[in-house]
């Protein structure tokens, strides 16, 4: 299984999170195996992260050298280290290795820390490999960074969901559905938020949960 990158509103971005997690709420779609990988990619990828380390360290001996931000220099080379760094990431989420994308993400943050897509992307991994609190706090930057961008807040959104906080998520999602009032998805995953605050609140009426028990898993049925 992999992930399906593509570019949306000049961002590229996970449309669909295919998880192994069957809890998760989202799509399930298989594929064919990725591709071997192409002899001398892991030496390119080393001589990239070595222009990296060497870029850091010359940043740390004279902050006087420090490069305009990229939002005011648009060809530096830190910007252009820091797309080749995404796109090695993006290569590596569609081939399954996920702590590999999330490092060559991390690598790209650092030049570029305000980069939504970056954030959103994060937080789709983070997900997908069980660690949905941090997912929450990657999403929630992508939403401060680019707070009309609607896939932002359905990826925060489902981090609430899946770390058990509906009434949360349920407000992602109408901020979503905000901006994109059409999108499919975001209604489907609004009803499951809407289905597990009514199945709380049906435990509580009954009195068969206490006030520890507040949080429900995806996919719990009635």
């Amino acid at each position: 299984m992999k992930l399906m990158w593509k570019k949306t509103s000049g961002y590229k971005r996970c449309r669909t999170l295919i998880s192994t997690n069957p809890n998760l709420p989202f799509e399930v779609q298989t594929t064919q195996e990725p591709d071997p990988d192409i002899k001398g990619e892991e030496e390119a990828e080393e001589e990239e992260q070595e222009r990296f380390n060497r870029r850091k360290a010359e940043k740390g001996e004279d902050s006087s050298k420090t490069l305009a931000p990229d939002s005011q220099n648009p060809n530096s080379s830190d910007q252009k280290l820091a797309e080749t760094f995404q796109s090695q990431g993006d290569q590596l989420a569609e081939n399954g290795k996920y702590r590999e994308a999330l490092g060559k993400w991390e690598a790209a943050l650092t030049l570029m820390p305000e980069k939504a897509v970056l954030h959103e992307q994060k937080a789709q991994i983070l997900l997908e490999i069980g660690d949905a609190w941090s997912a929450i706090k990657a999403a929630t930057r992508a939403t401060e960074l680019e707070p009309l961008w609607a896939e932002a807040w359905i990826t925060l959104g489902r981090a609430q969901l899946n770390f058990g906080e509906p009434d949360s998520s349920l407000e992602s999602f109408n901020k979503a559905l905000a901006i994109k009032p059409d999108s499919k998805e975001v209604r489907a995953d609004r009803e499951t938020a809407l289905h597990l605050i009514k199945r709380r609140k049906q435990l509580h009426s009954s009195g068969s949960t206490s006030v520890t028990e507040n949080r429900f898993k995806v996919g719990e049925k009635d």
